[in-house]
Order: structure tokens, then sequence, then C-alpha cells
């Protein structure tokens, strides 16, 4: 098990020295702003809708490790994926980051997304890893105010 954390560790710091997707999506018609005042993270999700579909999605902002990390992964979990699929994969990280630290992700549905299971260890951090989740919904279903976890 310390062998899966610490590849899992390693996962969330090159995201987060090297996070996909960083930068302004100029053909985005979707947007959001989300801020977690606990620790600071900010964060702008853009998102190019093709019907249904997200075509693209990028993210600009600062924040903590887990914050960068979680926003990074997550945008390239949900290219090409159906609104319907979107929400799927957010309900299962959701109930990954906030469960109990001996149940154990389903990595067929949830993937590399899994290097998250264990922010559930530690509360505080849920916040971090969840708010580009949260951008990203406010985003697609063209909420007009910031997204704040508290």
């Amino acid at each position: 098990m310390s062998e899966l954390r610490e590849l899992y560790q390693e996962i969330i710091l090159d995201h987060n020295k090297r996070p996909r997707n960083f930068r302004v999506l100029e053909s985005a018609d979707h947007r959001a702003v989300g801020h977690n005042p606990l620790c600071g993270d900010q964060i702008s999700v853009f998102v190019e809708l093709d019907g249904d579909v997200i075509r693209d999605v990028s993210f600009e902002g600062a924040g903590c490790a887990i914050s960068k990390a979680s926003a990074s992964m997550m945008t390239e979990a949900v290219k090409g994926k159906t609104r319907a699929e979107v929400q799927q994969l957010f309900d299962e990280f959701h109930a990954m980051v906030t469960s109990s630290p001996d149940t154990l992700p389903d990595v067929d549905k949830i993937g590399k997304l899994a290097a998250f299971a264990g922010v559930c260890e530690f509360p505080a951090r849920v916040k971090c890893a969840s708010l580009a989740w949260h951008t990203l919904q406010a985003a697609i279903n063209g909420a007009s105010h910031p997204v704040s976890t508290e």
C-alpha cells in the first residue's frame, strides 16, 4: 500500500509542477471562477462545448499542490465526455475524497483520479481537491456568480 501511495504522490506532484491544460481557452463558451478562502486557492475554468460534449477545457489560477493537480487531472479526465458523464465522474470523485480512508476507489470508474483517494484523511484538503470540480460544474451550468468552497 505504501508503494501505491508513493506513486499517487508522484502523480500529484507531477501535475502540480507541470499542469496540463493550464491556459486561457480563447474559444471557451462557458467559464467560471472559483475560490477556496480557507487556503487561498483561486481558479478559473474555461469550457468549450460541442452540443452536450466537452470539446476542450482548461484552467488558470493559483493554489496549493492538491488544488492545481486536481484541476490538471480533471481537465484531462473530462475532455470528450458529455455533461452526464462529467456529473457521474464528479459524483465518483467527490464520494472518494469524502469517504472513509479504508474505502478503496473503483479505478475502473475513476482512473488516474484515484491518486486523490488519500485526501479523505485530511478533511481540510477536500475543498482543495474539489474546487476545480465545483468550478467546472458552475461553468457548464452557466453560473453567473463565483464558486466558493465556504
